[in-house]
């Protein structure tokens, strides 16, 4: 499927951090590694997000992603709910599980205004929605790409947390914008990635991601919620 005009200008608002979803508000960890000194420049945080975008739980959310579009395409609100419960029980800390939950449940919502008419309700889906679940089924009905779908998602993911490591490093804006541009390939060959990987082959390596992230709950300064 090709991406006309109008379906370029919803992914752009879809994907756009302006989104009123919370995404600003949660680091992922890195808020975590930037207190422990892991991550205090612009290498060490492009390092980060390089090993997340190679063997992360975000390769993992983006081809869950793309299931949940398959779904919403073949109106199969059974396997819908399947994949969701499945990603909820795979987040490996409460933090992380609060805030997919959290965002999916506002993208949701907001769809649900946007698009009185979907096919997809907020009430077909539950109040347990997860983000990468409620990011395919908006992708889907507005009957973007699937390939561009995925990269407007990752690129939405490196963008937060590049905006989250401007603040917190800090790094000055022009070095953020620097290294959104060095991820680029790495994004494109992600994208081709999880467009190719099988049900069976849908896992992680996100060891760091986790301890990061439960180590940020009992942390005693936080900028972030996650």
């Amino acid at each position: 499927m090709d991406i006309t005009n109008s379906h370029l200008l919803c992914l752009l608002q879809l994907a756009s951090p302006g989104l009123p979803v919370g995404a600003y508000s949660y680091s992922e960890g890195l808020e975590t590694l930037v207190e422990n000194n892991i991550i205090n420049h612009q290498e060490s945080l492009q390092h980060w997000l390089e090993a997340e975008l190679r063997y992360g739980a975000i390769r993992l959310e983006a081809a869950v992603m793309v299931r949940a579009y398959n779904c919403v395409k073949m109106n199969d609100l059974e396997a819908l709910s399947r994949w969701n419960m499945w990603l909820s029980a795979v987040r490996e800390t409460e933090e992380l599980r609060n805030s997919s939950l959290q965002m999916g449940r506002s993208l949701i919502q907001l769809f649900a205004k946007l698009e009185p008419q979907s096919k997809i309700t907020a009430d077909s889906v539950g109040n347990y929605c997860n983000y990468a679940i409620a990011f395919g089924i908006a992708a889907a009905d507005w009957d973007i790409n699937i390939q561009a779908a995925i990269l407007g998602y990752l690129h939405s993911w490196v963008s937060n947390l590049i905006t989250a490591g401007v603040k917190l490093i800090p790094l000055g804006q022009t070095a953020g914008q620097l290294l959104l541009v060095k991820l680029q390939p790495l994004i494109n060959d992600a994208t081709a990635s999880i467009l190719a990987l099988e049900d069976d082959n849908l896992s992680c390596c996100s060891w760091g991601l986790s301890l990061a992230s439960m180590a940020h709950e009992t942390q005693y300064t936080r900028l972030f919620r996650s």
